[in-house]
């Protein structure tokens, strides 16, 4: 059975919110929540599972490089479904989470999985070392089936802007970082189409991702 959400803006300020407050508890001064892409509200999707962001723009470039210093665009994926999500290797609780969901979602998909790439973009340039990354991808499984990108501070913070990603390192613990948690749909044709909240059941993707790659 799908999903009813009935969501506006104000609702998903709330959902950045309490997805950023998963990750810590102790954190002031959150980010003022945005939606990418110039998208104005996020309403129930016909024909997706997960939310869709109006109106359907292009989705931010993203231009970074993996854990092997390879250089990493969404815009190479041009013909596949790609889910976007931010994430950090150090995140003790939402981030094994989606990377664990979307695991599974990719396993569920089987042959299917072939049209769709996940990307995932660091908020945490400190943290987020190669070996950091490599471990985390070896631990979940995810090795060559999720692109990890890292990058400078002033490179991630860049990509955070565009995309309305809030990131902010604890006081005292620079190891732990309050984000936005999302995960985001963008279709074949380059398109910000979906969003998922940090709670998405593995079915939502694993539905979504054949009309992503269409469009």
């Amino acid at each position: 059975m799908k999903p009813s959400w009935r969501v506006l803006l104000p609702s998903l300020a709330l959902l950045l919110a309490i997805s950023a407050g998963l990750s810590f508890a102790l954190v002031t001064g959150p980010a003022t929540p945005a939606l990418p892409g110039g998208a104005q509200q996020a309403a129930p999707a016909s024909g997706y599972d997960g939310m869709l962001a109006l109106p359907v723009r292009a989705a931010p470039a993203i231009d970074l490089r993996n854990f092997r210093g390879r250089r990493v665009t969404l815009a190479q994926y041009r013909g596949k479904a790609v889910l976007v999500t931010f994430l950090y290797t150090h995140c003790p609780d939402v981030c094994p989470l989606i990377t664990a969901n979307l695991g599974v979602a990719l396993k569920m998909l089987g042959r299917l999985a072939s049209q769709v790439q996940v990307l995932a973009v660091s908020v945490d340039p400190r943290g987020d070392t190669p070996a950091a990354v490599a471990g985390f991808l070896r631990r979940h499984g995810m090795t060559d089936r999720m692109q990890y990108l890292t990058g400078s501070a002033g490179e991630l913070a860049r990509a955070w802007v565009a995309w309305g990603v809030g990131a902010k390192a604890q006081v005292g613990r620079p190891d732990l970082v309050a984000h936005s948690a999302l995960v985001y749909g963008v279709s074949a044709r380059g398109r910000l189409t979906t969003i998922y909240p940090p709670s998405f059941e593995p079915r939502q993707i694993a539905h979504d991702v054949s009309r992503l790659a269409a469009h």
